[in-house]
């Protein structure tokens, strides 16, 4: 029997902590790093962050928008570093943020999630904004295969608020809560096992806004961007997050990639022990 995401995951997270490294190779770090802007730019800060990493934490998160913007040469690069990183005994998850309908989105499920394909990552992150039920096409091919998906639900972005706070017309409930039930819905985890549809739910924000609770959000992954450069701390981590903390993948990029080549080893070794300190390892 396949075993599943968000088993892979629950191992992963007790047995190297919350840290995801991610990979971002913005243009003013591939300048910091010395690196061309060019695919091979991003391929040769791909794998450097790839090799820092293996060993330290358990998951790292390609933003797939740095590799694109190159083309398809940038995409061969994409699948250079996510090939290494599996090899390497790490979690991917392909921060690419697809959403679309029917067999569009079974598309993207077969190129990001097929077992083989040039692409294949761990998990992918998605958007519900067409609607929750949508994304039953990818989390259907997903499941079986044991690979997972991030659902954007509450998102630490300023702009998210106005939609992921509004509330539906004939419950009442938020946006961000309706795509929770709506996507939870689709796992078929076992009761009290981490799921494999996981939800993005910013470090930032204030989950009561958004009618997250802890009971709702128990036996869910949460992908959460906000760490690191964006104010949140490793400490915030229980302050936050609560009960729920032990599901949490502590997203940071650009507060470990800023480290530059030659120090960026040394800086997820420091991060990872603070987040393993406050979970207690």
């Amino acid at each position: 029997m396949t075993e599943t995401f968000g088993e892979r995951l629950r191992g992963v997270l007790d047995a190297r902590g919350p840290l995801c490294v991610g990979i971002d190779p913005h243009a003013a770090l591939l300048d910091a790093w010395g690196l061309p802007q060019t695919a091979d730019g991003v391929r040769s800060f791909g794998l450097a962050v790839v090799e820092a990493a293996a060993g330290r934490v358990g998951i790292v998160k390609p933003q797939v928008s740095f590799f694109e913007r190159f083309g398809s040469r940038g995409f061969a690069a994409l699948e250079d570093v996510t090939a290494s990183a599996r090899a390497a005994g790490l979690l991917v998850v392909a921060d690419a943020k697809r959403g679309d309908i029917g067999t569009t989105m079974a598309g993207y499920a077969q190129a990001w999630l097929e077992p083989g394909a040039p692409l294949e990552a761990d998990a992918l992150t998605i958007s519900p904004y067409l609607g929750g039920g949508s994304l039953s096409e990818a989390i259907s091919r997903a499941l079986p295969v044991g690979k997972g998906v991030f659902v954007l639900a509450a998102t630490s972005n300023p702009e998210g608020a106005s939609v992921q706070q509004a509330r539906t017309a004939n419950a009442g409930e938020t946006v961000a809560l309706r795509v929770t039930r709506d996507v939870t819905a689709l796992d078929d985890a076992a009761e009290g096992v981490l799921g494999s549809v996981g939800l993005v739910v910013g470090a930032t924000i204030d989950r009561s806004d958004f009618a997250l609770d802890d009971e709702t959000l128990r036996t869910v992954p949460l992908l959460a961007p906000g760490f690191g450069a964006q104010g949140a701390t490793p400490e915030d981590l229980r302050a936050r997050f609560g009960t729920l903390a032990g599901n949490v993948l502590a997203s940071e990029s650009r507060s470990i990639l800023s480290a530059g080549p030659d120090r960026i080893a040394a800086t997820i070794d420091e991060r990872a022990a603070r987040y393993q300190e406050v979970m207690g390892g």
